[in-house]
Order: structure tokens, then sequence, then C-alpha cells
């Protein structure tokens, strides 16, 4: 079945790199231009390291951004909300000189019900951050090395003794996603709302043969970011949630991000989430994903935020601030095998940092301009494909003539075009 392998990352893709699935997942796993280069290529995506790290944020940030600013940034985000196939958005972005905050269309078309600024949003894949920097924080911390090989930790991993923490967080490991077994596929699109444990999902990940030898390629799955997640929770003895917390959400002062755990629920205020990625959805009636139950993501996708803290959390990610010391976050900043591509828990291109988070009814943009001190937030709630996609699956009123585009996507690069450093996604089909 073909969109087993697309929901390598089943909607909680890394979109700067891999695009083009069919069905299931917007953001697909295997297109991998920077296979088998990885380690080889120098690091050039952002420019000066040092003068990231380095980068203080001006007190006319925080300030309503300029007039003349805000309205490009309005122009772009409503020209390209008007040819994503989503009900609504929410865009937050901060410039040296301002921010800027606003809502698009509507969380609920049944009820006409408008999206808000202060809306909870599922931000799928963005979660694969926090668990990298924690694992780059224990490393810090000399608990653990990324040189560890992942059989020090969990048994049973193929290629165990090879396997390191690092190819596991830039996902270079070979490490199948236990999104690729189809008993697994068919269980999910038919219980959305099971509870899965982690143990389940890794087992499932394992049993599937390695994709290639430790560090030789690239290709994006799930069961790397939960086996880390399941190393934090050895290592530190606590679970997850508390250690996001403790480690991250807390210190950083993200009162609205939270680890929802084994449930479904979604704190008020929240849109209503719609997709494709369904056996009962057709063009004519997307299926409401509001309430599917996102454990089956753990610590590689089921975060949940709003635009505000992933406004905050998207600089600090990128200048290292508040997370990580300046050693480390240079290596974080270098990682990315040449001019683009994906890192240590993060990905890179033209000078952005960051990550997408979809899951079937959701899809976001969460990113950092290393070269402007800006930062973008798309949220939307819907991830079906829009534009001239020959695989994703499109609404009735797809618009033709534009590039095949998951929502939250669209509207960054149109505004990162708008802010002079375009965005360049890999092509999605």
């Amino acid at each position: 079945m073909r969109g087993s392998r697309c929901l390598a990352a089943l909607g909680i893709g890394a979109a700067l790199l891999v695009s083009g699935c069919a069905g299931p997942a917007p953001t697909t796993p295997t297109a991998t231009p920077q296979a088998g280069v990885t380690a080889q290529r120098e690091s050039t995506c952002v420019v000066d390291p040092e003068a990231v790290l380095s980068a203080r944020l001006p007190k006319t940030a925080t300030d309503p951004m300029p007039t003349d600013l805000a309205s490009e940034v309005d122009a772009a985000a409503t020209a390209s909300f008007a040819l994503a196939a989503a009900p609504g958005a929410i865009v937050f972005v901060q410039t040296p000189e301002g921010t800027f905050s606003k809502a698009y269309g509507m969380a609920d078309p049944t009820t006409g019900a408008p999206m808000a600024t202060d809306m909870y949003q599922r931000v799928g894949s963005v979660t694969k951050t926090f668990t990298v920097t924690v694992v780059l924080q224990l490393a810090e911390e000399g608990l653990l090395t990324l040189d560890d090989p992942i059989g020090t930790y969990i048994d049973g991993v193929p290629n165990g003794d090879l396997v390191t923490l690092r190819q596991l967080s830039d996902m270079t490991s070979g490490v199948a996603s236990y999104t690729f077994d189809e008993t697994w596929l068919q269980t999910f699109m038919n219980e959305p709302d099971r509870v899965w444990n982690p143990q389940e999902l890794v087992d499932i990940g394992i049993s599937l043969p390695p994709l290639f030898e430790p560090g030789a390629e690239f290709d994006y799955s799930n069961t790397n970011t939960v086996l880390l997640g399941q190393v934090i929770e050895q290592v530190t003895g606590q679970d997850v949630a508390s250690v996001f917390a403790e480690r991250i959400f807390d210190p950083l002062g993200l009162s609205a991000t939270s680890d929802p755990g084994s449930s479904a629920a979604f704190p008020e205020p929240h849109p209503r989430g719609y997709t494709l990625q369904s056996p009962t959805a057709t063009p004519e009636n997307p299926t409401d994903t509001t309430d599917w139950n996102p454990s089956w993501g753990w610590t590689a996708g089921q975060l949940i935020s709003n635009g505000q803290d992933m406004l905050v959390y998207a600089r600090a990610l990128g200048t290292g601030q508040g997370l990580l010391d300046a050693e480390t976050q240079i290596e974080r900043l270098t990682s990315f095998p040449g001019a683009a591509g994906y890192g240590l828990g993060m990905g890179c291109s033209s000078g952005w940092v960051g990550h997408a988070g979809e899951l079937p009814g959701f899809n976001s943009s969460v990113f950092y301009d290393t070269s402007s001190d800006s930062t973008v937030i798309t949220m939307t709630n819907s991830d079906i494909a829009s534009g001239d996609c020959a695989q994703s699956p499109t609404l009735l009123d797809n618009p033709t003539g534009e590039v095949c585009s998951s929502p939250a996507t669209r509207m960054f690069v149109s505004i990162s075009e708008a802010l002079g450093n375009t965005f360049v996604p890999a092509p999605k089909q």
C-alpha cells in the first residue's frame, strides 16, 4: 500500500526536507536529496552561527509591527490563505521591528465560529525539536553522549550497537518508522481513538528491516524520536511530560504548551481539524479529526501549544537562548548537510531553522530566520494539500496553476517572501 510509507510522518513530517506523498502524508520521508551525504558536506545553511547565538531581541520587537510591514505580512497571509485548503489559520510574526498576529477564517465551519489567535493547536512533529533538545541538554550534563549506541539503552534495535543517538536525532539511523507497517496503518485508520504506548510503537518499528546501514542515508522515521523519548525517561528517571515541563515549558514560560499523555483531551479554545487522511474522507467531505488520540506520535508528535508560545519557542530553538549552551547550539546550527537539510532534531533552508508539524487535521510551521532575527508561526486546522498535486488528495474546489503545498507551509513561504528571505521547501506532489 503506497500510503504506509507515506505515513512515516502520517502528517507529522519535516516539510522543509521532504514532501510529495500521496494519501496520508503531506510530507513524505522517501524523498531524500541529502541521502548519503550527511557526514560529508560542510554545513552552510546558517551563515554565521556565532552571531545567531548573540542576537538580542530589541524592545521594539514586542511592540506592534509598523503599519507598512504589517500590511505586507497581512497581504501575504491573506493571499496564501485563499489558496490553502484550510478553514482557518493563525499567524504570528516577530521581527526586530515589531510583532504581528492575526487569525483568518473559521475554527469550526459547521457553526461558523471564527479562528482566534489564542486557540490551541496540535503541533505534530514540532514535538521532535523538544525531544532532541532534551537529549542535547542531557549530553551537556554528561548523562549521555550523542555517540552512545542506542543498544546501550534499548534492547532489540536493529544494528543497535552501531546506531547512535546522533543518528536517531538527524534521521540517518536507518531504523524504519513504525508507520511503515501495514497492520499498524490499518489499525490506526480504523481505531483513531486508540491509546498507544511507546513500547508498542517501538516494537513495531524495530520489527521492520533496517532501511540502510547506520549513517549511510537520510530517512524520516518516527521510531527514531520515540526511541529518544525512551532514552530520556531511562536517563532521567522521570516521565517525559515532566521532563519537558521542567526543562523547556517552565524555563521559557510556555504556559500554553502541554503533553497530553495518553489523552485525546484538547484545551479550550481550539479549532476543529479536518483531513483527507481517513478511509471515510472524500473531497466533498473531509473527516473531522479533532478528537483523534495523538498518543501514536508520543515524543515524535503529540504536543499541544498555541501561536504565542511557539513564537517564543521558535526563537529559543534557533538561538539556543534559554535552552542550550553556546557550544551545543553551534553544533546544532552546523549539523545540517550542506546548504539545506535536516540536522539535530530540526531542519534548515535558506537560513530558516525549525520544523513543520502535521497530524491529520492540523498543520503548523515553526521557523526562525537566522539571518534577520525574525520568527514566523503559521497554524491551520487542516493538513490538506492544495495546488497542482499529482499524488496528494485535494478538495473539490482545489486551485490549479499553483505549486502543490500543505496549508501552513504555503502561508509560511508567502510570509517569508514578504519579509525578504524566501523559505524554499522541497517540492510537494
